[in-house]
């Protein structure tokens, strides 16, 4: 039997590339975005449903998954992919833009699993794949928002992870690295705009900004990322993370297999804070 799968976030970039990914393996695949486009299912008009969904809208969630199950009979698998991010000084950022990043990020993940869990139920099963982030394992500055939103996600995935094992269900988490189709420059000048930086952090701002732009790492290519995606969607095994990156790999191995000093000492040197604290003043 065919099976169907729903991924949020289809717009472009990752989501997009990951809808295609999976109809070229032969899945039904309901690629949702807050403003749907069409032509993604040029390419394989019998296997991918283009659907309508915002995930801070609980309504347009279980429309986006009744199209898809009258269309292909089931739901197996879901990939939550959405998600935003914002570059700027917590101590500046407007309440609204916190909420945002939750909404999206946390809440909207939620309102999809719980939408998507009695329809893999009557599977007797099926899977989840969260896509998490390098910043899940260790928080960046400039990104406490994006970082906590993260962290959320990983606690989440665990939790559930064991929670619906007992449902026949698995719970995959992916933890990308940094993917230069971010341009952390224009994303930080759009945050400086939405949460002006205050004077006094002026000086650290644009030196993490910069630093954030120099990243010390390769880039995580986005195909390597869809192709995690997929291998955790078939994976059998009781595996729950799947971290994509040199980036990310090294992150892991600081936080998990150093003391907490050696590990601080690391994320200072590198986001660039060993070199701020080491500038004159």
């Amino acid at each position: 039997m065919t099976k169907t799968i729903l991924i949020t976030g289809c717009s472009s970039g990752l989501g997009k590339m990951t809808a295609s990914h999976f109809a070229g393996k032969g899945w039904n695949v309901i690629a949702t975005m807050r403003r749907p486009d069409p032509d993604l299912a040029n390419q394989y008009p019998d296997r991918i449903l283009v659907a309508a969904l915002d995930v801070a809208d609980p309504a347009s969630i279980e429309a986006a998954i009744q199209a898809g199950v009258e269309r292909f009979g089931g739901l197996d698998a879901v990939v939550n992919n959405a998600g935003i991010t914002m570059v700027s000084i917590f101590e500046a950022t407007p309440a609204e833009a916190i909420r945002q990043i939750f909404e999206t990020n946390v809440f909207g993940m939620m309102n999809v699993i719980q939408a998507a869990l009695p329809h893999l139920h009557r599977r007797n099963g099926g899977t989840i794949v969260n896509v998490g982030s390098g910043v899940g394992i260790a928080a960046m500055p400039l990104l406490s928002l994006y970082s906590a939103s993260k962290q959320a996600v990983e606690g989440l995935s665990e939790s559930l992870s064991y929670e619906l094992s007992s449902q026949n269900i698995k719970v995959r988490l992916i933890q990308p690295g940094a993917m230069r189709s971010t341009n952390f420059t224009t994303t930080g000048m759009a945050a400086s705009q939405s949460a002006p930086v205050p004077e006094s952090y002026k000086p650290y701002f644009d030196h993490m900004l910069q630093s954030m732009i120099n990243y010390p790492f390769a880039s995580t290519q986005e195909q390597s990322v869809v192709e995690a995606i997929y291998a955790a969607a078939v994976d059998a095994t009781g595996r729950l993370r799947y971290q994509v990156g040199p980036d990310v790999e090294e992150y892991a191995r600081l936080r998990w297999s150093t003391s907490e000093d050696e590990y601080r000492a690391g994320m200072h040197r590198l986001t660039g804070h060993t070199a701020w604290l080491e500038m004159p003043n």
